[in-house]
């Protein structure tokens, strides 16, 4: 049996260091060969490091993908901060559609194809989600709420998982472009109306 590549080279590199670079490498791959090109292989060598320091952190290459994506994708620890709901809102789907729109989002296309009969990866990629975007749609929520701009009971888990199922659905299987003409309306017809509407 043959051992697993190694393309380290230059100083070693761990921790912290050593996982972004290979979540870099793992984006450049994305950019440059798209998802259905990418490999572990390739990845442990543009990053420099061993496929066996892949595989000991991401379990597939979706894992890892997954992780590289959320690396670029809209921090739920520091979500816009217009003053205001609604701007909010809109800044918030300018951001998510930002990265849907480039490699990242190619990516999630095929993990998702990939997962669709697979409840093991489906799992796997649920859980290294973390609940990112209902985490950051809670912090705009709370913040309009401290505002006195809508009532607690828009903090609803229901309520708050909307705007990034909204986009998805529209990422996914819509024919309309991710451009503001849509985030202004579901923002000022669906968004706005169910985090207003009584409890």
């Amino acid at each position: 049996m043959n051992p697993p590549s190694d393309h380290r080279s230059g100083p070693r590199r761990r921790g912290d260091a050593l996982v972004a670079a290979i979540l870099e490498a793992a984006l450049a791959e994305l950019a440059e060969v798209g998802y259905a090109q990418v490999t572990m292989d390739a990845v442990a060598r543009r990053a420099g490091a061993s496929k066996a320091s892949l595989y000991r952190r991401w379990p597939s290459r979706a894992a890892l993908v997954v992780d590289a994506v959320y690396r670029v994708a809209p921090d739920p620890e520091h979500p816009p901060d217009t003053g205001a709901l609604r701007t909010d809102l809109l800044e918030m789907l300018r951001q998510a559609a930002a990265v849907l729109q480039g490699p990242a989002g190619e990516a999630l296309r095929g993990i998702i194809a990939e997962s669709r009969d697979d409840a093991d990866r489906t799992r796997e990629i649920r859980a290294r989600s973390q609940g990112r975007n209902r985490r950051l749609v809670t912090e705009l929520v709370r913040r309009a709420v401290d505002r006195g701009e809508v009532a607690a009971s828009a903090l609803a888990p229901a309520r708050l998982d909307v705007p990034a199922a909204l986009l998805r659905h529209h990422f996914l299987l819509g024919d309309q472009a991710l451009d503001d003409a849509l985030f202004v309306d579901l923002v000022d017809e669906v968004l706005l109306p169910l985090l207003r509407a009584p409890g």
